[in-house]
């Protein structure tokens, strides 16, 4: 069996990237690995999301990488991402993988947001 256990992205949007993932459900600690960058980690979750700055090689950041998560509301997190900026895609709709809508972040990646089945009964 495998499991994810962490997920890094890379933005220049540091701090806004962090109020949007808030948005979704994760809460962060913003620190620091020895002389690493300053970066925000979630807590009590798996997999750790990490949002780190740019490499200094980078002047864009990746906006090819899709997320997807299961929230209990995607319809009010879907509100709240568009007062932070972040788009809509898809509205939500049923699928095949159940109630299921997808947003981007501030970089562009897309994210589906599908309700959990224990939100669901």
């Amino acid at each position: 069996m495998i499991s994810c256990n962490l997920i890094v992205i890379r933005t220049n949007k540091l701090h806004e990237q962090a109020q949007f993932y808030t948005a979704l459900g994760f809460e962060f600690e913003y620190h620091q690995h020895g002389n690493g960058p300053m970066h925000y980690a979630s807590k009590g979750t798996t997999p750790t999301l990490e949002i780190y700055p740019l490499l200094k090689s980078q002047t864009i950041p990746d906006a090819s990488t899709r997320l997807g998560f299961s929230v209990e509301n995607p319809d009010i997190i879907v509100q709240s991402i568009l007062s932070l900026g972040g788009k809509l895609v898809t509205p939500g709709a049923d699928t095949p993988w159940g109630y299921t809508a997808v947003i981007a972040d501030l970089d562009g990646r897309k994210i589906e947001l599908v309700q959990s089945t224990s939100s669901a009964l």
